[in-house]
């Protein structure tokens, strides 16, 4: 690859500065949120599991759907995102901190409990 392959990106665009002209710094995702008003979590393995269970609980339909305000049950949907949990669990049991087991096991018993309710 030559000097002039590295310098020029897909599509023929010139590069600036030597970096992809599609890829933004960290400081400027963060100039971005802090225009849109946007304050997102830190990234964590707690803020994921968050994020999971919160999309069971869309999908179960005990929370509307940020997208349409509607509460809908999915239980094909909500029992993947369930698996999804329970998968992370097998795959990392032996990896995380008290804390963090209590939350998982938390949040699976709860999602659990309540996709029965709503299977039957």
């Amino acid at each position: 690859m030559s000097e002039q392959d590295l310098d020029t990106a897909p599509g023929g665009e010139q590069k600036q500065d030597g970096r992809d002209p599609g890829a933004a710094s960290a400081s400027e995702d963060q100039a971005t949120e802090k225009r849109a008003g946007l304050t997102l979590p830190q990234v964590d393995f707690s803020t994921f599991l968050l994020s999971l269970a919160s999309s069971a609980l869309v999908q179960l339909g005990e929370v509307p759907d940020p997208t349409t305000g509607k509460s809908e049950l999915n239980l094909e949907l909500a029992k993947h995102s369930i698996d999804i949990v329970c998968m992370l669990q097998d795959k990392i049991k032996n990896g995380l901190d008290p804390e963090e087991t209590r939350l998982l096991e938390g949040i699976l018993y709860e999602l659990r409990l309540k996709y029965v309710i709503k299977a039957k």
